[in-house]
């Protein structure tokens, strides 16, 4: 097997950390791109896809759409998760000869769920200079038109697909109090809306923003259980992002350990296991589920000894 490029890229790269920034080397240009209207164009991006020497993008046919509709001829590059170890040496020695590039996604900002954050890491530790030409982003689009809080949010991208990596992801929002904004395709949300339910709840509030700023554009309200059961008999179509509200912060937090106490104490009161796990839910706001989980992992012999 031959050494990877990128290997000779890392090396590159560490030589030319020790130096001053070249002030001779290309520009990288960050460019949002719209993410469904073509009138979000902004006249700027327009111009640096005009003038640049090359344009990245992740689908070139995608973007030769693009670039036909505004009459722009600058050759194209592509440049995705799939080829990104083998191109990245590439463009990063024309950045270095002193072209210049404009890096586009398929759709908004470069480097937000796609591979452009490899690229702009390269030119960081290369020194080359790097300027964003801003645009729409659906994240920002979905929350900001939300209803829910905007002053404090995460955004998580996509849930990984299965196994223990994307049950962790989901037990790390169970405390989270900002709100949460979440990428899905149409063929795994409903799945992504079940393993939500069952581990943040039924009733935690969750808007649903479809065709961001596309003839179809939709925001959906309400509970996950509501969400759930509309997509139980209507067909999901289109990219969804997710907006999901944060735990209440007047809500106690508890750990498993002192969740697994309570119940012990309230079963061994007599409080059934399901009573007792409904009850506890309404108090932290944690999944009934989840809790009525743990409840049937304890034996009696776990359970305290009540007086006599």
């Amino acid at each position: 097997m031959g050494v990877p490029p990128v290997f000779y890229l890392r090396l590159k790269i560490k030589n030319i950390k020790k130096m001053q920034p070249n002030p001779n080397t290309g520009t990288l240009y960050i460019v949002g791109t719209p993410i469904g209207n073509l009138e979000d164009m902004t006249y700027r991006a327009i111009r640096i896809l005009q003038t640049a020497d090359f344009i990245a993008a992740e689908d070139t046919r995608h973007t030769g759409k693009l670039l036909h509709h505004f009459q722009i001829k600058t050759p194209q590059i592509s440049y995705h998760e799939h080829n990104q170890q083998q191109r990245l040496p590439e463009l990063i020695d024309k950045l270095l000869l002193g072209k210049s590039i404009a890096l586009v996604t398929d759709a908004g900002m470069p480097g937000i769920s796609d591979p452009g954050y490899e690229l702009v890491k390269a030119c960081a530790d290369a020194n080359i200079n790097i300027i964003p030409i801003p645009g729409p982003s659906a994240c920002i689009v979905g929350i900001s038109a939300s209803g829910l809080p905007t002053d404090r949010f995460v955004f998580e991208g996509f849930l990984p697909t299965k196994g223990q990596e994307r049950q962790r992801s989901l037990e790390s929002l169970q405390i989270e109090s900002r709100t949460i904004i979440l990428y899905e395709s149409p063929h795994r949300l409903r799945q992504t809306l079940q393993d939500l339910a069952n581990t943040l709840g039924s009733d935690r509030q969750i808007v649903l923003a479809r065709e961001l700023t596309k003839m179809h554009e939709e925001f959906w309200r309400g509970s996950m259980e509501s969400a759930i059961e509309l997509y139980t008999t209507r067909e999901p179509q289109g990219e969804f992002t997710l907006v999901i509200s944060g735990i209440q912060t007047d809500a106690p937090i508890f750990s498993e350990d002192a969740i697994k106490a309570e119940l012990q104490t309230l079963i061994a009161e007599g409080v059934s296991r399901s009573q007792a796990s409904r009850q506890l839910a309404q108090q932290t706001s944690l999944p009934r589920r989840q809790i009525y989980q743990l409840a049937l992992t304890i034996g009696d012999n776990e359970l305290p000894e009540q007086p006599a």
